[in-house]
């Protein structure tokens, strides 16, 4: 026993893969000797006091388990923080890991920034990547994006088959994940779909209006049907139901029309092999590191943490799972729109459209893939 004790909770929107995580950072951090504490319901449980230690037998069982089993909110600590202090005074809490999306992020970026005023947030912390929208800065990857990923290419497929058996018929389908594309690009790509909307690529009604002569042209073919995916927030003012006007007007006489919105559905389900065993390595990593975090800062009888590497986010980074502090990832944030500034997949979106048989001269995007390309050099001469 090493008498340290180690906090878990989850924060933000539910996501395949969490109760995975939980079950290994238990089992793990049991394994290393520390007393494990679960969090119900993210930081504003915790203010509540609802927090009880959790034993190896509690999280069997919940690797297939889809879901948050210890209740996620997404708020964030800020306006609790004295509350949080008492209950990590009271507990005794050595250490914190939190499993969730961008909320937890910002939580650990405000739980580091209250270091100065409380000495109980002086501990080593880490936070494991868990949301579906795949949003989180310092990962390429995150708990819960593949199971979205494969619930939207499900449906897709689905309604796929129900277009051919329509004949000329386009569907357009919503995906969630706030501002981040990454549902609807992969999710476009997986799916064979004529288009993606998303809000890291501008587009005007220029080209929308492309992609409608592009199906126009495609219903000529063999193919008699059309599959275009738009990120809920891609746009203000090009809404679903807006594209869903458009395409029915434009493709009159042509194709018909319809939407679907796909929701929640896509938090739900079991987690995917690729989830869970996702969720058990990165989770299992984060409490290694808790452990080496708790050793080298016990001194004199207690555990004094305030270096910014002891606040840290477990990422995964060209298949390597690294550990940054939180402070050094703020400059790579775009918090407005709560997105990474740079995404790995956008190289992705012209592989997209060369599939969907693009003739060149409908595509007016071109400028569009060079965009993030292009405006770097800018940046970095003021």
């Amino acid at each position: 026993q090493t008498n340290f004790n180690v906090a878990v909770l989850n924060v933000g929107a539910p996501a395949a893969g969490m109760n995975a995580a939980v079950r290994a950072a238990v089992r793990v951090g049991m394994t290393e000797g520390h007393k494990i504490f679960a969090v119900i319901d993210g930081f504003e449980g915790f203010a509540r006091g609802k927090i009880k230690e959790i034993s190896w037998g509690d999280v069997g069982g919940w690797t297939g388990q889809g879901g948050s089993i210890l209740g996620t909110k997404r708020t964030l600590p800020a306006k609790y923080l004295e509350k949080i202090a008492d209950q990590m005074r009271t507990n005794n809490i050595n250490a914190l890991m939190v499993i969730g999306g961008f909320e937890a992020y910002l939580g650990l970026l405000e739980l580091s920034a209250a270091r100065e005023k409380y000495d109980e947030f002086c501990v080593p912390m880490v936070m494991v990547p868990a949301t579906v929208s795949n949003n989180v800065p310092g990962s390429d990857f995150s708990i819960g994006a593949d199971t979205a990923l494969n619930t939207i290419t499900d449906t897709c497929d689905r309604i796929k088959q129900s277009a051919s058996g329509t004949k000329r018929r386009v569907f357009i389908i919503e995906t969630m994940g706030g501002y981040c594309g990454y549902l609807a690009n992969m999710g476009a790509l997986a799916a064979g779909a004529d288009a993606a909307y998303i809000f890291e690529e501008q587009f005007d009604i220029r080209e929308l209006q492309a992609n409608v002569e592009h199906l126009t042209e495609k219903m000529k073919t063999s193919i008699q049907r059309g599959l275009v995916l738009r990120n809920e927030n891609c746009n203000e003012n090009y809404t679903t139901d807006f594209i869903y006007q458009l395409y029915s007007e434009e493709g009159k006489g042509v194709f018909d029309c319809r939407k679907n919105v796909l929701g929640h559905m896509q938090q739900g389900g079991a987690p995917s092999p690729f989830d869970r065993n996702f969720g058990t390595k990165i989770s299992a990593k984060a409490m290694q590191w808790i452990s080496k975090k708790l050793k080298e800062t016990y001194r004199k009888g207690k555990v004094f943490a305030n270096t910014d590497d002891s606040v840290c986010l477990l990422g995964m980074r060209r298949r390597n799972l690294v550990f940054q502090p939180v402070a050094e990832l703020k400059s790579e944030t775009d918090f407005v729109h709560r997105i990474p500034k740079e995404q790995w997949w956008l190289k992705l979106r012209p592989l997209m459209k060369i599939l969907a048989k693009y003739k060149t001269s409908y595509d007016v995007s071109d400028s569009g893939q060079l965009e993030h390309v292009a405006m770097l050099p800018k940046e970095a001469e003021t």
